[in-house]
């Protein structure tokens, strides 16, 4: 069993996979001990066209120094690919991480966390692990292993791109618009890929249990979102705890001592995390 100490860590980039001759990485958190270690994808944020796998390279870090193996992954935005390209590789990135979990001393059995547009992401992804959409990519030598997830922690999720594409439209927010529309590119796939749509609508879904984390007074990601959600995620039957943090950035955040609420976030993953994979 892992002990809750604190842990070196190992960083590396390992490739996952490759597209008309283009790698894509995952830079792996690995602690330094035998494990097996509780082992997750983290998938950034960026309004789903901006960012990369450093993007959340100090909370990555923090997780890792707490016994957590983190595989931070690349996957392709807009230009390159919109709705469901990036949906896609991260659930090709799941089953990667199951399949070689066991080298980075990692189980495998895997969560996910997201933050903003990555929330989303791991939220849909869990929700249809074995979607015929996302699940095209294949994965060499492992046709047997799906995208399921055994838990995901959303940070500020866009979680209804509809709603939060309205919204944008509301308060006239020019860069949130054209990053919906360069993704998604119609309202209909807005709706046809938001997890709010699919629990409230489809008649089979995985209903993994979900850490929502929130920030208060969220301009970007309206509560009211959220807490539909939250309402129907649990009404489905699906187990949803929810914490709110002040003063959190969007992005990047680096946990430290001199930011107490980054460091209870930090803690409140790691602890979520523990509860799943005891």
């Amino acid at each position: 069993m892992v002990t809750h100490i604190e842990y070196e860590i190992d960083v590396r980039d390992v490739e996952y996979q490759r597209q008309a001759g283009k790698p894509w990485l995952a830079r792996v958190y690995q602690p330094k001990g035998s494990g097996p270690f509780p082992t997750i994808v983290d998938v950034h944020g960026g309004a789903w066209h901006n960012g990369d796998r450093t993007n959340n390279a100090g909370i990555d870090h923090a997780l890792a120094a707490k016994g957590i193996v983190v595989a931070a992954v690349d996957f392709r935005q807009p230009p390159e690919a919109g709705y469901p390209g990036s949906i896609c590789d991260v659930n090709l990135a799941i089953r990667w991480l199951k399949a070689h979990a066991a080298e980075f001393h990692g189980t495998t059995t895997v969560g996910a966390f997201g933050n903003s547009s990555g929330g989303h992401q791991v939220v849909l992804s869990a929700l249809r692990p074995r979607h015929a959409s996302y699940s095209t990519l294949p994965l060499p030598n492992h046709p047997e292993i799906d995208a399921s997830l055994v838990y995901v922690i959303a940070a500020w999720p866009v979680i209804c791109p509809l709603y939060r594409f309205r919204y944008a439209k509301e308060i006239n927010n020019q860069e949130h618009i054209k990053a919906h529309i360069d993704y998604w590119r119609t309202e209909g796939a807005m709706a046809e890929g938001s997890p709010q749509t699919i629990v409230e609508q489809e008649a089979k879904v995985d209903l993994p249990p979900i850490l929502m984390l929130l920030k208060a007074n969220d301009k970007n990601h309206p509560l009211e979102m959220q807490q539909r959600f939250i309402a129907s995620y649990g009404k489905r039957g699906g187990a949803i705890e929810v914490h709110t943090f002040d003063g959190l950035p969007e992005h990047r955040m680096v946990p430290s001592p001199s930011q107490p609420e980054s460091m209870r976030c930090i803690d409140t993953v790691s602890a979520f995390i523990r509860r799943q994979t005891a």
